[in-house]
C-alpha cells in the first residue's frame, strides 16, 4: 500500500518495527488489517476464523520482521503469512471433513449420531483412509502440495493460486495434475488416467 503524503511507507515502518518500534508496527496493522481480513475471509469463508487468522498473522509477522525483505511489497509478505495460517486451518478442516464426511457435525441436517450410534467399522475405515491420504499429501513436494491444497481444498481458482504462489496458471494446472497423479499412484485409488 502506498503511503499518503506525509506518511511513512511500509518498508520504513517495517524497518522501524523490526528495531522494536511497536507504534510503527501498530500503524502497519491499522493500514493492512482490513485488506488482510478480506483476504482471509475469502479464503476461509468464516468471519470469526478470518479474524483469528488475521490476529495470528500479525503475531507471526511481528516475530518474523527481521526476515522481511523491503524489496518485496509488505502486503504480499503479509498475505504469504496469512496464506500459511489459512493452510494450517485448511489441514485441520480437512481432517474433520474426512472423518465426519462432507458435513460438519454441527451443520443442519447432519446425522444424529446420538440416535443411531456410529458404525465402528466405517469409522475405522474412514480413519485409515484419512491417515493414508494425509501421509500421501505430506510426502508431496511443496511445489506440488501447495497448488493442490489451494485449488482442491481451499477452493482457490487456478488464477488466484498462481498469483499467490508467484507462478503461471499453466504451472498451477500442471502441478495439480502431477500431484493428483502421484497421489493416485501412491494410494492405488481408481484409474491411472488424467
Amino acid at each position: 500500500m502506498t503511503a499518503a503524503p506525509g506518511e511513512q511507507d511500509d518498508a520504513e515502518l517495517a524497518r522501524r518495527a523490526a528495531a522494536g518500534d511497536e507504534p510503527a508496527f501498530s500503524q502497519l496493522m491499522r493500514r493492512h488489517k482490513g485488506a488482510l481480513f478480506a483476504f482471509a475471509r475469502r479464503h476461509v469463508g468464516d468471519p470469526e476464523a478470518a479474524r483469528d487468522i488475521v490476529q495470528e498473522s500479525f503475531v507471526s509477522a511481528w516475530k518474523a520482521l527481521g526476515r522481511y525483505d523491503p524489496a518485496r511489497p509488505f502486503p504480499t509478505w503479509l498475505r504469504a503469512i496469512a496464506l500459511n495460517k489459512c493452510r494450517d486451518r485448511g489441514r485441520r478442516l480437512l481432517v474433520r471433513r474426512l472423518v465426519l464426511g462432507e458435513r460438519s457435525i454441527d451443520a443442519p441436517g447432519a446425522p444424529d449420531y446420538a440416535d443411531r450410534g456410529p458404525d465402528p467399522e466405517a469409522q475405522a475405515e474412514r480413519a485409515q483412509r484419512l491417515a493414508r491420504l494425509e501421509a500421501a499429501i505430506a510426502r508431496l513436494p511443496a511445489q506440488l502440495k501447495e497448488p493442490l491444497i489451494l485449488t482442491y481444498l481451499e477452493d482457490y481458482s487456478q488464477q488466484a493460486a498462481a498469483d499467490l504462489l508467484g507462478v503461471s496458471v499453466k504451472t498451477v494446472e500442471t502441478r495439480v495434475y502431477r500431484a493428483r497423479k502421484r497421489l493416485t499412484e501412491w494410494l492405488g485409488d481408481g484409474p491411472r488416467g488424467g
